[in-house]
């Protein structure tokens, strides 16, 4: 679909879904003014603050609830915030162990109010702060069984979010600015400069269709790999934007932080932090991901095929179900070398971790090794990568190849009133992931941290 750059310009604003796959994408435009509503939020968001400032904050959340405050945690350099996003034990007990309860603001961010790892981790502080309301904050769409339950355990505060934005779309809506708020980050700056950047998408010569056409174009062309460099984590929230906005019906841009620039399958995108701020790099590259979904000809909004690992997850939770058996799932370094020496230009490896999130750095050898094949390297850890990269390994083009790495998780940490602690939660997550991938045909092994 051919379409001159003011006329897409005037068609999104217009919300236009026949720009798209002509489905539901006129829903999911709330995000093309919020900054404009967050605007006359802003005094409310500065009272908030001011009201926590002598509070240590933890917030809770998955995906598009946890990805732009750790951008922004990361940004800011505070050190009395901190983002639970994993469900590793070792992880969540060496952080309960860490806090003074007393002082501690509990922030519960889950657009649908039901995700799992976000409603486990809830169950286990809520003990561990001896059920007090007071200490926890919840952010979710009107409607949500979290907003419900917020309001029968009378936390501080519920705050609704807008339920036309998606996750991935909300770092400038409440799941962005409460969080950044709390931590103290210059909230007024950040929402005045994605005003700015609304003005400028509005205009013919819109920074954000401009972005999304090189993207978009360069798609056509075969380069699908999207190289950008990584600063204060960025690439963390961009990654997800990406990946689960092209990544379905076999096409896809590969986002691929801090890999190398040269190669016939790879695009270079500059970010624009030192030019017009966080607030407005946020903005550009939403609108850029919506236009270049044009271009791609699929919906940008949705993710259809997120819900696979969930529902396997579930299964192995349940015991009426589990992923491969062993002599199914190829497993250790041997396997990992076969894997690698299958892979062919315009592949890309993707490392998917259920690891200790303080381990991380213990992948570098295989990302090394990965690297050696000339093939884009991408790191996730699970079960962060589940809401963020995992809709284009399943739905996206079929070129990547897949090392899942578990480590050993330590004693089983229990969840109050769940049958299952965290341990088997993550082994349930990663067998789930495992099983998924293999029945959609994608070549995926399994090797432990320890063996690297």
């Amino acid at each position: 679909m051919r379409v001159e750059t003011a006329e897409l310009v005037e068609r999104i604003w217009a919300r236009d879904a026949s720009l798209w796959t002509g489905a539901d994408e006129d829903r999911w435009l709330g995000w093309l003014d919020e900054p404009m509503r967050m605007l006359e939020r802003v005094p409310d968001l500065l009272e908030l603050a001011e009201r926590t400032a002598d509070l240590d904050v933890v917030l809770l959340g998955m995906g598009g609830s946890s990805l732009a405050p750790e951008v922004l945690r990361r940004t800011s350099g505070t050190e009395r915030f901190q983002v639970l996003d994993t469900t590793h034990p070792a992880a969540v007990r060496r952080l309960a162990d860490s806090l003074d309860v007393g002082r501690t603001l509990f922030v519960v961010a889950s657009k649908s109010g039901t995700t799992l790892e976000t409603r486990c981790q809830l169950d286990f502080l809520w003990e561990l702060a001896g059920g007090r309301g007071e200490s926890f904050v919840a952010i979710t769409d009107p409607g949500s069984e979290l907003e419900a339950l917020g309001q029968e355990r009378g936390f501080r505060l519920v705050v609704a979010g807008e339920p036309t934005i998606g996750g991935r779309y909300s770092a400038l809506s409440v799941f962005g600015m409460v969080p950044a708020a709390l931590m103290g980050a210059d909230v007024e700056a950040l929402v005045e400069g994605a005003v700015d950047m609304v003005t400028r998408c509005r205009a013919a010569d819109s920074p954000g269709v401009q972005l999304g056409l090189r993207l978009g174009g360069s798609w056509l062309e075969g380069r699908d790999k999207v190289v950008f460099e990584n600063p204060h984590g960025l690439g963390l929230w961009l990654e997800q934007l990406l990946a689960e906005s092209t990544g379905k019906s076999g096409k896809g841009l590969v986002p691929a932080p801090e890999n190398g620039k040269d190669g016939p399958d790879r695009q270079v995108a500059e970010l624009r932090l030192d030019d017009d701020g966080l607030g407005a790099e946020f903005y550009r590259w939403e609108f850029a991901t919506a236009v270049a979904g044009t271009v791609l000809e699929i919906n940008p909004f949705d993710q259809p095929n997120v819900q696979e690992a969930k529902d396997r997850t579930t299964r192995v939770l349940s015991g009426h179900g589990r992923g491969l058996t062993p002599d199914t799932a190829e497993e250790g370094m041997e396997a990992v070398e076969t894997l690698l020496a299958g892979a062919r230009p315009g592949d890309y490896v993707a490392i998917q971790a259920f690891v200790d999130p303080e381990r991380e750095t213990e992948l570098a050898p295989l990302v090394e090794r990965a690297r050696a094949t000339g093939c884009v390297v991408t790191v996730g850890l699970g079960p962060r990568y589940l809401h963020s990269t995992g809709q284009l390994h399943k739905g996206g083009p079929p070129t990547g190849r897949f090392v899942q790495v578990v480590d050993d998780p330590g004693e089983e940490l229990p969840i109050p009133g769940r049958p299952f602690g965290f341990r088997r939660l993550i082994h349930a997550q990663a067998e789930g992931d495992l099983a998924s991938l293999a029945e959609r045909g994608r070549p995926i092994v399994r090797v432990r941290l320890e063996d690297l």
